[in-house]
This record gives C-alpha cells, sequence and structure tokens, in this order.
C-alpha cells in the first residue's frame, strides 16, 4: 500500500461516520500511538532535544497517551528524557527567567505523582520560586521574556505565555497546597493578557508591549496588528487547562469560560470550509501568501470540543469541531508500515507582520505540532 493510502481509508471511514457523537468519529487505528511511536523511533530521549516548551509540549502529550494506554515505555522514555536536566539532588541548571523554560516544568510534577522520587519536587520548587519575583508589567502581566540581555523584551507579553507558565503554576499549586497563590496568579495573568489582546472578531492579536517602542507596538493599543494562529491556540489552551485544574466551586471559573466563549466565536468564524483548517493569519484568507497551519488547527479543535464536552460551549460548535478534527488527520500521512509524519507545521516564531508570518518555515514533525495533534487526538478520539 502506496505511502498516504492508509490513511486515505481511515479519513474515509471517519467521514462517512457523521457527525461528533459524544466519542468523535475517530480513525481505526490509533493515530496518536502512531505518532509516538514514530517520534520514538525517530528520536531517542537524548536526541528529542533540550529543555525547551517544545518537548515539553510534546511529552506531555505522549503522557495523555501513557495514561490512557498503560504503556510502560512511554513513560520511562519521559522519565529519560527529564533525568537529563534533573541531577540526584533535584538540581537543574537551567535558567528560569523567561516563560517559556517553564512549560516543561509540568513533567516534572507528573513524575513525581507517577515515581515518588522527591527530586522531581525540588526541581518543580525552584520553577515556583522563580515566580516570586518575576518581573511584570505595571498591571501584573508575567513578561514573556527576562533574560538578562533580553531588553527587547521588556514588558512585552505574548499570547503564548501563558500557556507556557500558568498550568504549570496552577498544577503546582494543586498537587502541594499552594493553591492560594497559584490559582490567584494564574487566573490574573490570564485576565491581563486577554485585556490587552483581545480583539472584537473573537480573536487574540499576538503580542502587547507596555513601552510602545517596537516597531509593532507604536499605536494606541501597544499591540501588534495581527492574528497568528498559534499565539491564540496556546491562551486557548490554556483557558480549558486551567478549568481541569481549578476547584468546581471556584469563584472564578467564569473568566475561563468566558475566553472560550470568546475565542469559539472567531474560530466558527474564520475556519476555512475547504479544508476544516485555520490560516497561519487568521483572519486573511484572501491572500494567496497564506496558508492552513496545522498546529493552531489541533489546538483549536481541541478547544472547540473540550469546550462542548464540558458544558463551555454551545452543541452547535460539535460541527466545527469535526471539521476541524478531519482537516487535521488530512496532515497526518501514515505509511504501510504505520510510520507517521505530520505536515505543515509552522517553526517557532516571533511578532511581526503578516508578510512575515507567512514565510515562516513549514515543517513536517516539529514537536509545535506533535504536541498540539496528540493532545487534540486524545480528546477527540478518546475523550481525555
Amino acid at each position: 500500500m502506496s505511502r498516504g493510502s492508509v490513511l486515505a481509508l481511515l479519513l474515509s471511514a471517519a467521514l462517512a461516520a457523521g457527525p461528533l457523537a459524544p466519542a468523535t468519529a475517530a480513525p481505526a487505528t490509533d493515530l496518536s500511538r502512531a505518532v509516538v511511536d514514530s517520534t520514538m523511533r525517530r528520536h531517542s530521549p537524548t536526541t528529542l532535544g533540550g529543555w525547551a516548551y517544545t518537548q515539553g509540549l510534546y511529552l506531555h502529550g505522549q503522557y495523555l497517551v501513557y495514561k490512557r494506554t498503560g504503556d510502560r515505555r512511554y513513560l520511562d522514555y519521559i522519565r529519560a528524557w527529564t533525568d537529563r536536566f534533573v541531577n540526584s539532588a533535584g538540581e537543574m541548571s537551567i535558567r528560569f527567567d523567561n516563560l517559556d523554560a517553564m512549560r516543561a516544568g509540568t513533567l516534572l510534577i507528573v513524575l513525581h505523582a507517577e515515581t515518588g522520587d522527591p527530586r522531581y519536587k525540588r526541581a518543580a520548587d525552584r520553577i515556583r520560586g522563580a515566580f516570586t519575583s518575576y518581573p511584570r508589567t505595571g498591571d501584573g502581566g508575567m513578561w514573556h521574556n527576562a533574560a538578562p540581555g533580553s531588553t527587547g523584551f521588556v514588558g512585552q507579553l505574548w499570547a503564548d505565555g501563558v500557556y507556557m507558565a500558568q498550568p504549570f503554576l496552577a498544577m503546582y499549586g494543586k498537587a502541594y497546597g499552594d493553591e492560594t497563590y497559584a490559582y490567584t496568579e494564574a487566573l490574573d495573568n490570564l485576565a491581563v493578557y486577554f485585556r490587552h489582546l483581545n480583539a472584537p472578531n473573537g480573536l487574540l492579536f499576538h503580542a502587547y508591549d507596555e513601552q510602545g517602542d517596537t516597531s509593532w507596538s507604536q499605536n494606541p493599543a501597544k499591540r501588534s496588528g495581527e492574528h497568528w494562529a498559534r499565539a491564540i491556540g496556546w491562551f486557548g489552551m490554556a483557558a480549558v487547562d486551567l478549568l481541569d485544574i481549578l476547584p468546581a466551586d471556584h469563584p472564578r471559573r467564569g473568566e475561563l469560560i468566558g475566553y472560550a466563549r470568546h475565542l469559539a466565536q472567531g474560530f466558527a468564524r474564520y475556519q476555512d470550509r475547504d479544508t476544516g483548517r485555520w490560516f497561519q493569519v487568521v483572519d486573511k484568507a484572501a491572500d494567496p501568501r497564506n496558508w492552513t497551519e496545522t498546529s493552531a488547527s489541533a489546538m483549536y479543535t481541541y478547544l472547540l470540543s473540550k469546550g462542548v464536552r464540558q458544558g463551555y460551549l454551545d452543541r452547535r460548535y460539535l460541527v466545527n469541531a469535526q471539521r476541524g478534527y478531519r482537516g487535521v488527520l488530512a496532515k497526518v500521512v501514515l505509511d504501510a508500515r504505520g510510520v507517521a509524519d505530520v505536515q505543515d507545521i509552522v517553526e517557532g516564531t516571533g511578532v511581526g507582520n503578516a508578510e512575515y508570518y507567512y514565510q515562516r518555515k513549514r515543517i513536517t514533525n516539529d514537536p509545535h505540532g506533535l504536541g498540539a495533534f496528540l493532545i487534540m487526538n486524545e480528546q477527540l478520539a478518546h475523550g481525555r
């Protein structure tokens, strides 16, 4: 069977199955396992990459697959990767002076819970300690990057950043009795970011600069001018993931649900009718230089599906989730051996104009897309 023909059969079955129903019409092949097995075949824990949010995102997705399947190889791989950075005393040489560095810290919390090894808790404590003195804007938003020498990031809030830091903080608070600080700080940051970045069309702008001295922030709102797809996806995933962590009676749950509803309106409005995916610059589908991007499409599909299942969103958004799921599946190619490739994932991206976003490289099997796919697929295909 030729490359891609396996996926064509799977897609035909999914399309014939009709609308999402509470368990989504998923392909017969376990695509989550296919993506994890293929990634583990390509990369050992040593070659997967350094301590970074991208690896943290992917391995979080792999952990979800482990929790469903019980396949110990998946957890052992996560632990082997993490142990490259945590010594026997729980010490790490990583600098936690930027939000991106904190994302992989969620693995420390789950490994401590899975193994009971106290060194993971000690390492997580160090990340938690960084929040106390982390630089913030005048209204309390954590800077995207506060590393020495990164003066160009002073006072900047990127929509990406909330997913990098706030779910870790909330997870830590719930796991270790630090809920009062952790929940308040996480919710305050989403509120500050949303206030600066939300747009009337149901989307978010990519970034805000308190100083207003960057090329993209010299306007009254001091924010960038484009709706970059993945930045919005990061924010949306942070909101729904925090809803999983907060107690059911927490008085501020409504804020997070409000963010999800705001985004759901935008996602439904700008979803591409032909592919079911979303464009790199979300609201500029008519520009021939624009293209549909896989990681953001997976993130949007995840928010829509999970939001409906959890009762945060109206059921009408199931149609959009179904279209999105099929659109993302079309970017997953299986060969005859079952080896999976996830295509058209945009590389790591800063803040810029529309042309900058259009010209970013499209990568196959970039961890941004692998992780987003696993998170989405565990929700859509397996109800996780």
